[in-house]
């Protein structure tokens, strides 16, 4: 799963992308630029059938969401 966050240390703002197993890849964006970037990788709103954090950390809603489903092992 792809995690995109923001980051700033009050002089300059990045994007920071972390992929399980890899090194984390961080670089200076605008606040337009970090929204483009959230767009692409769908995170910039809750979408029917994708996970991200507005499904996981409920933002934008004042009921719970159920928990996602466990991933079952296929039978050969």
């Amino acid at each position: 799963m792809l995690v995109i966050r923001r980051m700033d240390d009050g002089k300059r703002s990045y994007t920071a992308m972390f992929l399980p197993g890899e090194e984390p890849r961080v670089f200076p964006t605008s606040d337009q630029e970090h929204a483009r970037i959230l767009q692409i990788y769908k995170q910039d709103k809750a979408y029917e059938g994708v996970w991200n954090d507005f499904t996981e950390f409920q933002i934008g809603r004042d009921s719970p969401v159920s928990p996602r489903p466990a991933l079952r092992p296929r039978k050969r």
